[in-house]
């Protein structure tokens, strides 16, 4: 992004906008444009062909989804697989009217099979069946990695997917309805705390493994991903390594405090049994996650605390 680039965030209010948006003004020369869901629904296209055609932006990242874990996934199926459609629709066709010069849009490792083979490498697309328990939000997720491929292939932009792995930290959504799994336990373990519970209950078996990145890490990839990378092929943002959930579980127990027991409601999903991407073409580039797990669930923690957990992603 050259000096005077006119940089779009959409979705600049949730977790991974915010933190693209923090590390992108610390570039010198940058024109940053946001809008809240308040002032334009995304999902609105003639809304957001507008916004294109007044701030005439030369560079998009696509941060704006509707997303959550398990339990949101399984009980509004319809809201995932529309509301990301529609936001995917009407930004990037603007952005084609508009002619944005370069489009960065985000995905989830979730678009991979369920039993993909491990790592999981780029070219694992469409190789298998979905995980039942997010399948909605992996095929919207899928849908708008091809309609890139596709704008890239018939209009010639230089627009790019790229599909990050579990992500967390300050500014996260703690809300245990609609959460994913790290911040859900930061909340039942800090709350059994105060309460001076016996033991914490988290779903599943505790047996799959999950990889995850600390949001600060994701943004710095991101940004990088915007200057170095130009590839038709999607591709991934992680750590290169895993833990079990029960590793994780305990884990966040001692950061928290909690000297309580941990027990396992088996009768609730594990989800898929392990998910961990293969990141060796974003290293070929010259890029690696820098933040341990422990530092940061422990930052993820401090904001926790200052923080409450009424914030949830936009």
């Amino acid at each position: 992004m050259r000096e005077g680039a006119r940089v779009y965030v959409a979705g600049h209010t949730g977790l991974v906008g915010s933190a693209v948006l923090l590390r992108l003004a610390r570039e010198p020369g940058l024109e940053l444009i946001t809008r809240t869901r308040a002032q334009l629904d995304l999902r609105d296209p003639r809304a957001t062909r507008e916004l294109f055609e007044r701030e005439r932006p030369t560079h998009v990242f696509l941060c704006a989804a509707k997303v959550g874990g398990i339990l949101a996934n399984s009980s509004q199926p319809v809201e995932f697989i529309r509301d990301n459609l529609q936001i995917e629709m009407s930004v990037l066709e603007a952005a084609a009217q508009a002619r944005v010069e370069k489009v960065v849009s985000l995905g989830s490792s979730c678009i991979y099979p369920r039993l993909a083979p491990q790592p999981i490498r780029e070219e694992y697309l469409l190789s298998g069946p979905l995980e039942p328990t997010n399948e909605w939000y992996a095929i919207a997720k899928i849908a708008g990695l091809k309609m890139i491929q596709a704008y890239r292939r018939q209009l010639g932009f230089h627009w790019i997917s790229l599909m990050p792995t579990n992500l967390f930290g300050p500014g996260d959504n703690f809300d245990l309805e609609t959460s994913h799994v790290l911040p859900a336990m930061i909340r039942r373990f800090h709350e059994a705390k105060a309460q001076g519970a016996a033991s914490v209950m988290l779903w599943g078996t505790g047996a799959p493994r999950r990889e995850f990145l600390f949001i600060d890490d994701c943004a710095e990839a991101i940004v990088f991903a915007m200057d170095h990378y130009d590839d038709d092929s999607p591709l991934n943002v992680g750590v290169g390594e895993d833990v079990t959930i029960a590793e994780l579980a305990a884990l966040v127990r001692e950061v928290v405090g909690f000297p309580g027991e941990i027990r396992w409601d088996t009768t609730k999903p594990d989800g898929t049994p392990r998910k961990l991407l293969d990141v060796s073409r974003l290293r070929a580039l010259g890029w690696t996650a820098r933040t341990p797990l422990r530092e940061g669930i422990e930052r993820s923690y401090a904001w926790f605390r200052a923080s409450g957990p009424g914030r949830s992603i936009q």
